[in-house]
């Protein structure tokens, strides 16, 4: 049904594939609001039910790894696009990152990346997906009103996962990561969505975290969220994040304010 409603009206990204994701959770919205009927589900997965997460070797903690990022390099960072990529970088995540592991909302790209010394092993995983719709620290740095935020959200990705795998205590080694990822992420987005990012975000909790890897990458604290979740208001109240942003390119903020 939301792949038809789709093709109906357009929706569409810049590669041409409709966004089903995004049509099923406008459809559930509107059905919840009481302005449409969808019919009844069929029976799959339970709602809010995540992605098995593997447990191998693979995953376990190996020997510890210290010194600095330049004991390390040239670091290769390589996108997720096998299944034996992906079911590593479900592990590592699922295992190891306190949010967990769960399929994002949207568009993403996710990145594994791997020492080449003293010997090859995978030191890190990243993941890249759909801005929020609404951040007001955020907005408000741009300069959005609502119809130009609307225009240009695209334009604007998520990091929504960074993982130092706990054996890895390495000095300066997520900042270096932070650096050679937002490199990385453009060309990638677009080959994958047909839209060049222009500015990156990522939301740290304060009660854990410094984010002093993204201070040391030049990211900037704009302010913190209110705690509403990706889609606003109608998620459950959340503890609020610190919001760091980006900029990919020179005149981010003048090409996301544009008419």
């Amino acid at each position: 049904m939301a792949a038809t409603v789709c093709e109906w009206l357009g929706w569409t990204r810049a590669t041409g594939r409709v966004k089903t994701r995004e049509c099923r959770d406008w459809l559930e919205r509107l059905d919840a609001a009481g302005l449409i009927t969808l019919p009844a589900k069929r029976i799959g997965r339970p709602v809010g039910s995540r992605t098995t997460v593997p447990v191998t070797t693979r995953g376990d903690a190996q020997a510890a790894v210290t010194g600095t990022a330049r004991d390390l390099t040239p670091l290769e960072i390589v996108r997720v696009t096998t299944a034996d990529e992906r079911l590593l970088f479900r592990e590592l995540v699922g295992r190891h990152h306190y949010l967990g592991h769960a399929v994002p909302f949207g568009a993403h790209v996710r990145y594994l990346v791997s020492a080449t010394r003293p010997q090859r092993q995978v030191v890190a995983c990243a993941q890249f997906s759909s801005a929020a719709w609404r951040m007001a620290c955020r907005d408000a740095w741009i300069g959005w009103d609502d119809a130009t935020r609307v225009r240009h959200l695209a334009h604007v990705v998520n990091n929504s996962r960074l993982l130092i795998v706990p054996h890895v205590r390495v000095r300066n080694l997520a900042s270096t990561i932070l650096a050679q990822l937002a490199a990385a992420v453009g060309p990638d987005w677009w080959a994958a969505y047909g839209v060049r990012p222009w500015l990156l975000e990522t939301l740290v909790d304060p009660t854990r975290f410094a984010g002093t890897c993204y201070r040391a990458a030049n990211w900037i604290l704009v302010g913190q969220t209110r705690g509403r979740g990706r889609t606003g208001p109608r998620r459950p109240t959340r503890s609020a994040k610190c919001v760091f942003l980006y900029p990919l390119v020179r005149d981010a903020v003048a090409r996301l304010r544009e008419a």
